[in-house]
């Protein structure tokens, strides 16, 4: 890696990096340049992202954390602003789809932890991480959300609303920073790709009918090394 790339000498951190969407961000951001930090739950495959991206010439450190743990977000903040003093881009990526119902029949339970996962979790990151965001020269945050989150879609009704309150969330961070710091954010809608996820959701959808990962991450990278203003959405199309 040299310093001509975009995201030299920048530090990045992506949720959910273990697979799918956030695996093929974090190589992507490293390839640009940047040092990432990839957290999941999953340690081992996290290992394999990492071991990857440092076969590619990249740089990564992998830190496993469930993100349901509000008291480890908080300790995972400590140890990196220990090591670095400004985090340059925060992606925002780790989420859970839950059951597929109808309002009337959404588990309570289930509910509590999507909107925990989902909602919760992205807020107590950018809290922790709001003075190191601060001290970066050109921050962003990027926040996955989903097309259920804008226009309602029968039966998914849970996941949806966990991403209309993401959309807000992020979008009003951006608004109370913006004039403050050097702070972005900026909303990202993969549409239709080939992840766990979307498997899960379309059991019987041929996973070659969708783009890869691979082209989410490619719009990421690139969002974040152009100049798009605080506030930005995009739909990532095929």
């Amino acid at each position: 890696m040299t310093d001509t790339l975009p995201l030299s000498g920048k530090l990045a951190l992506v949720t959910g990096a273990s697979r799918g969407i956030g695996a093929a961000t974090a190589q992507a951001l490293a390839a640009a340049g940047a040092h990432v930090i990839l957290t999941a739950r999953t340690g081992a495959a996290l290992e394999e992202v990492e071991q990857r991206i440092h076969e590619a010439g990249g740089h990564a450190t992998i830190a496993p954390l469930d993100l349901i743990d509000g008291e480890s977000i908080g300790r995972l903040a400590q140890a990196i602003g220990g090591r670095w003093q400004a985090l340059d881009i925060l992606v925002l990526n780790a989420a859970t789809l839950g059951s597929l119902a109808s309002v009337p029949a959404i588990d309570a339970k289930e509910f509590a932890r999507l909107l925990t996962l989902n909602v919760a979790a992205p807020q107590a990151m950018i809290a922790a991480f709001d003075p190191m965001l601060r001290a970066s020269k050109d921050a962003r945050v990027v926040a996955i959300t989903s097309s259920v989150g804008a226009a309602p879609r029968a039966y998914w009704g849970a996941y949806g609303a966990s991403k209309a309150a993401l959309e807000v969330l992020v979008k009003a961070y951006g608004e109370e920073v913006k004039n403050i710091s050097a702070i972005r954010t900026h909303i990202i809608d993969p549409g239709a790709t080939r992840t766990a996820m979307r498997a899960r959701a379309y059991p019987g959808e041929d996973p070659a009918s969708v783009k890869a990962p691979e082209v989410v991450a490619k719009a990421i990278t690139a969002l974040v090394t152009g100049d798009a203003p605080t506030g930005h959405r995009i739909r990532v199309e095929a």
